[in-house]
């Protein structure tokens, strides 16, 4: 018998482990088919229903797994792989928030911080918040570029989601609301199809507190996604998004998958699908790929 939709259970390899007793709970909880190990002890697929009145829901699931540290992704198992990954940068792909770094650089780190913290949190809007916060930079040597780009830590397995897309055929993209000198590194190391970011204004070496191009925020995240998808010949629905912030709330409820990934409060409010424990290998479990087929 086959099932409509599918629970990805995925714990964090590098902390713990995913027991037979959380998948036995799991099992009990869905009343669907055996459980498809995906990668023993770190993930499972368990075949199930779709949601019907009396049946948990994804937020129930989610609170449930999320006691035993393990993440909880309930999919659709039509057009489950798709063919269009658009990642945000800082706190998604990298580890880094490059723009707080480079604040702490140059002495005005807590100023930017805090304006950060409330543009992801969604109390400020992302275009006033980015100005704000590059104004500040006013005056500082550009040089701070380099020291920051040599502290940036790509998150393990950020190339390997990349590349066993791409070898799936998939169209990837990076669109951060970071800047491209930092987007043109990571890409290229990630393996990214293309990439999008701010563009900071220099003049003869120095920092001129402006940007040199529009603020691409929250609406040109969704703008490039949809330009993907139809460059690459699909629909929305055969995408995926990732990110953690307020700025990408509208790329997330776009997709066909979209995936918050470690995210802020208000984005973990409004998108379903959360991966908070694990790392980036969830986002080709929740399409259903073994670890056996991951391109690393």
């Amino acid at each position: 018998m086959s099932f409509p939709y599918a629970l990805t259970l995925v714990a964090d390899r590098t902390a713990t482990t995913l027991t037979h007793e959380v998948i036995d709970i799991a099992c009990h909880m869905l009343k669907g088919g055996a459980p498809v190990v995906l990668s023993p002890g770190e993930a499972v697929d368990i075949p199930c229903p779709g949601p019907v009145p009396g049946a948990p829901t994804a937020a129930t699931l989610r609170t449930i797994f999320a006691r035993h540290k393990v993440d909880a992704l309930l999919v659709k198992t039509r057009g489950r792989r798709k063919a269009v990954l658009v990642a945000d940068m800082d706190s998604t792909i990298i580890a880094n928030e490059t723009l707080d770094d480079i604040a702490a650089h140059l002495g005005v780190g807590e100023e930017v911080r805090l304006i950060t913290e409330a543009s992801m949190n969604g109390e400020i809007d992302f275009e006033s918040a980015l100005r704000a916060r590059v104004a500040l930079l006013e005056g500082k040597p550009a040089a701070v570029l380099h020291e920051v780009l040599g502290e940036i830590v790509i998150r393990e397995d950020a190339a390997t989601l990349v590349r066993t897309m791409k070898a799936h055929r998939a169209r990837t993209a990076l669109v951060s609301g970071g800047f491209t000198f930092f987007t043109d590194h990571v890409a290229g190391i990630c393996g990214f199809d293309e990439n999008h970011g701010n563009v900071l204004e220099i003049r003869d070496g120095i920092l001129t507190g402006r940007l040199a191009a529009d603020v691409l925020g929250p609406e040109s995240k969704l703008h490039h996604l949809e330009n993907i998808a139809e460059e690459r010949g699909v629909k929305l629905g055969a995408t995926l998004t990732t990110g953690d912030g307020a700025n990408d709330l509208p790329m997330l409820q776009a997709a066909g998958l979209g995936i918050a990934y470690h995210g802020k409060p208000i984005v973990r409010e409004a998108v379903s699908r959360q991966v908070n424990f694990a790392g980036l290998r969830s986002l080709l479990f929740a399409q259903g790929y073994p670890a056996s087929d991951f391109v690393s």
